[in-house]
């Protein structure tokens, strides 16, 4: 029997709710980065990093391949980055009232 829409699109957003794994994606909007370049930017353990990866590899978010020696990771669509920053414009009209997480938002937008 198959999945219904709205229990894979359940499934779909508790696979993004973990902080590391939308930190991945975020940094992988700008394009594919070896692993060693993620761990440089994300403060987590090696094992972690590993572990969100993997959920996001086996969700079919990310992609991995072998380039020199390393594994490179990058977004498996373009429409992930389109949902990173839907969310992005989402959680800025909603968060009108925090000016704190607002300014960060919009510095993110701009770098």
């Amino acid at each position: 029997m198959p999945v219904p829409l709205y229990q894979a699109k359940a499934d779909f957003f508790r696979t993004l709710g973990h902080p590391a794994r939308i930190q991945v994606l975020e940094l992988l909007q700008k394009g594919p980065l070896p692993v060693r370049d993620l761990l440089a930017e994300i403060e987590i353990e090696a094992s972690s990093l590993s572990q969100q990866l993997a959920v996001l590899r086996r969700a079919g978010i990310v992609s991995a391949s072998r380039e020199a020696g390393s594994v490179v990771y990058a977004l498996s669509s373009p429409d992930v980055a389109h949902l990173l920053t839907d969310a992005r414009r989402i959680l800025t009209d909603m968060l009108v009232d925090q000016e704190e997480l607002l300014a960060e938002l919009r510095a993110e937008a701009r770098s």
